[in-house]
């Protein structure tokens, strides 16, 4: 994209105050002196006479001095409500027992249903959802090396065997005892296909589709799979199985068509937080990794969040080929850049 499209790009935004939280400029007015938020309620100014910049600080050093009205030296308040948000994560993630709603809603000085409200905005996970996967987090690292699976429930922060154990499948996608074997007695039905991107494998536990992979080497996505559960038991798709995986290529071939699949996502609380974000991104649009760092209110964490979008064991359901670099170019795909390249050129068709 030439400057001259982002600059008028920017002006329209202006022009209708859009308060989008990817805008990422600022506007000055050289009559004035002052620079603002592109949603800034101030008069409008003409365009000739206005100025983009970045960020605040290059505005500054250009001689412009913040606008008293919308405060753009301050952190956007949708910033600030993120921010609000992660330290609330960071507390449930750190503590050894579950903080209470009041408790999380009193530190962020919020009161409970605007915190609850703004918690499950922000994350996709109400506070008590997200204070189970943290649980359930913490039963999986447990469990390989744990002594026995009761220490490692207790250990994981839960105060009866008994709660964890009514939501286990839930929380590992088989019983305590099957994880803690590598899957021993677990089913897991899966077939291999083609598509016009090559090989896929899908695979689902009774809970829901647990793995969609893409490949040149049908039997090295096979073996991927045997790795991920080396003591389950697999079973090739039957009847039923095989409409499953021809959803799923049909969304693979027209992503417009949606999405509407059940998943199984076993990951981290963190992980779990990537990819609700990435599920939230709409066909034919791209984001980079700043942006979704910075929607989970965690702007430095870049590098962690691309850790989080590597380690998807689902190919474009959870739609990790829509986050590119911030200069615009596409990298960094588990499945090819290529198949990357593919995804969303068909996408931007769609759109």
């Amino acid at each position: 994209m030439n400057t001259h499209t982002v600059e008028e790009q920017r002006w329209h935004a202006v022009r209708q105050r859009q308060a989008r939280p990817d805008d990422g400029f600022f506007y000055a007015v050289s009559t004035t002196g002052v620079y603002c938020r592109p949603t800034c309620g101030s008069r409008r100014p003409r365009r000739e006479n206005v100025r983009f910049f970045d960020d605040a600080a290059t505005a500054e050093r250009a001689g412009f001095r913040a606008c008293k009205r919308c405060k753009p030296d301050a952190a956007a308040p949708a910033e600030r409500l993120a921010a609000l948000v992660a330290q609330a994560c960071r507390s449930i993630e750190q503590a050894e027992d579950m903080p209470q709603l009041a408790q999380l809603a009193e530190a962020a000085g919020l009161s409970r249903f605007h915190f609850h409200r703004l918690f499950k905005r922000v994350t996709g996970l109400t506070p008590k959802a997200y204070a189970a996967a943290v649980r359930a987090q913490r039963v999986r690292e447990r469990l390989p090396a744990s002594g026995s699976v009761t220490s490692a429930i207790y250990d994981a922060g839960f105060n009866s065997n008994g709660r964890f154990y009514a939501q286990s499948n839930a929380a590992l996608g088989m019983t305590p005892s099957r994880y803690r074997a590598g899957g021993a007695g677990a089913e897991i039905r899966f077939a291999l296909a083609q598509c016009s991107l090559g090989s896929i494998l899908v695979a689902a536990t009774e809970r829901g589709v647990c793995a969609i992979t893409l490949g040149d080497d049908p039997d090295a996505l096979l073996r991927d799979l045997q790795d991920r559960f080396p003591r389950a038991q697999l079973h090739g798709g039957d009847a039923g199985f095989e409409r499953t995986v021809a959803t799923v290529i049909g969304f693979v071939e027209a992503p417009a068509t949606g999405f509407d699949l059940p998943l199984d996502l076993q990951g981290t609380s963190f992980q779990l937080r990537v990819w609700q974000a990435l599920r939230a991104i709409p066909v034919g649009e791209t984001v980079s990794y700043g942006d979704i760092a910075r929607r989970l209110g965690m702007p430095s964490a870049s590098r962690a969040v691309g850790a989080a979008i590597a380690a998807n064991p689902v190919a474009v359901a959870v739609p990790c080929h829509r986050v590119i670099r911030s200069d615009g170019h596409i990298s960094g795909y588990h499945w090819g850049v290529a198949r990357k390249r593919a995804l969303l050129a068909r996408e931007g068709r769609a759109a």
